[in-house]
């Protein structure tokens, strides 16, 4: 048995559930290794609160969430060593890949991994997974100096069999997937396979988690929720997403002229409708989860008759929960609403971006027409499902007036929840690759929030840029009439 300590680095001062979180642990855990987490969200001297600043600028709701969880005025980095001299962890081991991966702070996780452990005092193993080191694997080392190992692409098994490496001979040249160095020379193994089948994964192991990070506010209120996925990958080829980084690592690589990946059916992938139920109701029944927060890049890509069997099963079972998905316009009808219904689905958030139909084309690889953008908000407001409109601000070569645009499309979609997001250059995406070849993006940005900082260099002024993330929302809901007298109040 190996002990293993998780690191949840998250900054934004609300329960995450990371999925790598759950999935790791519940192989590890099969095989009888001792799995311990060390989650900083609810230090006061490491949050960013994302949760204030976005309910400021009208993102979300009000809520009394301050009521359900209790801050630590202690020190991250004291109480992580004092886990640790405790705990007498073999290896320390965060960030990694999973369907959880568009914009809750997972890239820059790696990062603040590396901060909490960086002047920590003890022999365990690092090894750190996730988008960075699938990306630019010859580079992490020198980003990341405190890290002895780093994964590639999906590390579940990777991890696993490190863990058993370790206990036996430690051939760690075997281990597919795995960054190491030997004699200073930065090698890197054969790639691992894509995790073709989600069910060889045990149940996620939720128990990890501290029961406070449960607690979320959702529309106003604070209710108990986990994220969740059924599936991994996306049949799309948006060239910002970090789902193209994990596309390029496994060869997928071609899209057709609708921005469609080829061979899209070996790429994602899904649990089984008996899976993901009985998962779902062991969830509920042990941590008293109302809501399943999917974080499947599509939902409605997801095979339609696993869909159309799990719908059954949660509709017969009178389980008291709720689905949040993520899905895109293309695929919202009256039959797929229906469906939706039955899987009781509460809200779904679809990216708009920007409204630009032709910049959507051009610069995103996007092809929705603004038309079914608008048919699919009125089809799901029809059916009762509450609405999340996405957007970006401080893309390359977007305008000021783009930006208004933008805002103007949301009132006339008049969703019920408006985000608005700052453009982030992920390493490894297609558009970042091209930012890069021009010399617009030349060094790694450490850092990186698309919820709560700018990096962009973007046409569009850093301080005008926070000013629309800060009144998006006020000004999709006053149809832009207020839009002088706040630029007046903000810059005199």
């Amino acid at each position: 048995m190996t002990k293993i300590l998780f690191l949840n680095p998250n900054k934004w001062g609300r329960g995450i559930t990371a999925i790598w979180i759950p999935s790791h642990a519940a192989i590890l855990k099969n095989k009888n290794h001792q799995v311990r987490l060390f989650d900083s969200t609810f230090y006061n001297n490491w949050t960013d609160d994302e949760l204030s600043y976005n309910t400021s600028n009208l993102q979300y709701e009000p809520t009394d969430y301050g009521k359900f969880v209790k801050f630590n005025e202690r020190d991250v980095k004291k109480d992580l060593q004092t886990i640790i001299d405790d705990y007498k962890p073999e290896i320390i081991f965060w960030s990694a890949l999973s369907s959880h991966i568009n914009g809750e702070g997972e890239y820059v996780n790696i990062q603040y991994g590396h901060e909490l452990i960086r002047d920590i005092k003890t022999s365990a193993i690092k090894i750190a997974g996730g988008l960075q080191p699938t990306a630019e694997p010859l580079e992490v080392f020198e980003r990341f100096p405190c890290i002895d190992y780093f994964i590639g692409g999906e590390s579940e098994f990777v991890l696993a069999e490190f863990v058993e490496q370790f206990n036996k001979n430690k051939e760690y040249n075997l281990v597919k997937g795995l960054i190491r160095k030997e004699n200073g020379k930065v090698i890197i193994n054969s790639k691992q396979a894509l995790i073709s089948n989600l069910d060889e994964i045990p149940h996620y192991d939720y128990s990890v988690f501290d029961q406070a990070v449960f607690f979320r506010p959702y529309n106003g209120q604070v209710i108990r929720a986990v994220d969740y996925e059924l599936s991994r990958g996306c049949v799309y080829a948006c060239s910002y997403c970090v789902e193209t980084t994990i596309q390029n690592y496994y060869g997928f690589s071609e899209t057709t002229k609708s921005g469609i990946l080829k061979n899209a059916n070996q790429y994602l992938r899904h649990k089984s409708a008996n899976r993901a139920f009985n998962e779902m109701k062991e969830i509920h029944e042990k941590f008293n989860i109302e809501l399943f927060r999917c974080q499947d890049t599509n939902f409605l890509t997801i095979d339609q008759k696993t869909l159309s069997d799990l719908s059954d099963l949660i509709d017969e079972s009178n389980l008291p929960i709720k689905l949040y998905i993520e899905t895109r316009p293309e695929g919202i009808n009256d039959t797929s609403v229906k469906l939706l219904k039955k899987l009781h689905v509460d809200g779904v958030g679809m990216g708009i971006e920007v409204s630009s139909e032709s910049f959507r084309k051009d610069h995103l690889n996007r092809f929705p027409t603004q038309e079914k953008i608008v048919s699919a908000f009125r089809i799901l407001k029809e059916f009762g499902i509450k609405r999340t409109a996405y957007n970006i601000i401080g893309l390359p070569n977007e305008t000021e007036q783009m930006i208004i645009d933008t805002i103007r499309f949301n009132s006339i979609l008049q969703p019920d929840n408006i985000t608005v997001a700052f453009y982030s250059p992920y390493i490894g995406t297609n558009l970042e690759k091209k930012l890069k070849e021009m010399g617009i993006f030349n060094e790694y940005d450490f850092g990186v929030d698309s919820q709560l900082r700018t990096l962009s260099i973007s046409k569009v002024e850093q301080k005008l840029l926070e000013f629309y993330k800060k009144n998006f929302g006020k000004l999709v809901r006053d149809e832009l009439n207020n839009l002088d007298e706040l630029k007046r109040i903000e810059f005199g």
